[in-house]
């Protein structure tokens, strides 16, 4: 197989390999959220939470891709849940700051320890210079997701 051929084919695998990886993470994520009676749009509002702190509905709706109406009646379910608290901004009462409840926190990461053992497992097995490469990809694959996320949002006919 000439190189060009094999570059060829090693991108195509790299391709299907990345579709088959998206594919299990919604998988994944569906069956996490179900775990633990959720959404996965509430899933993903409390793992913003987590990584992020605490945040404004419109941080939320920004990084979720829902409507800041949708972010509103999430925000009120995880709050009769006792997921999170949502206090008026003192900077700007007509804000609201979302917040994790502490004592949820662990509840939220239960699910995901064993997954999470192994991933550690798994890059136990790279170099320094191999993990530098898949931090590059991946932050580069999320510029993409976002600029594509904002192309559909601006794309979107009128609701």
């Amino acid at each position: 197989m000439s190189q060009e051929a094999e570059r060829v084919s090693a991108i195509a695998g790299l391709m299907r390999a990345g579709r088959e990886n998206s594919r299990l993470s919604t998988v994944f994520r569906y069956a996490v959220a179900d775990r633990l009676g959720l959404t996965v749009s509430d899933l993903e509002c409390l793992d913003f939470l987590a990584d992020a702190g605490p945040a404004t509905a419109g941080q939320i709706a920004e990084r979720t891709n829902l409507t800041t109406g949708a972010v509103t009646g999430m925000v009120r379910r995880l709050q009769q849940g006792g997921w999170v608290t949502a206090d008026r901004d003192p900077a700007d009462r007509r804000r609201v700051i979302v917040t994790l409840r502490p004592e949820r926190g662990a509840e939220l990461e239960r699910p995901y320890e064993r997954f999470a053992r192994q991933a550690r497992q798994l890059v136990e097995g790279y170099r320094v210079d191999e993990l530098l490469l898949l931090a590059r990809h991946f932050e580069r694959m999320q510029a993409m997701y976002r600029a594509e996320l904002d192309h559909l949002r601006d794309d979107a006919p009128p609701r």
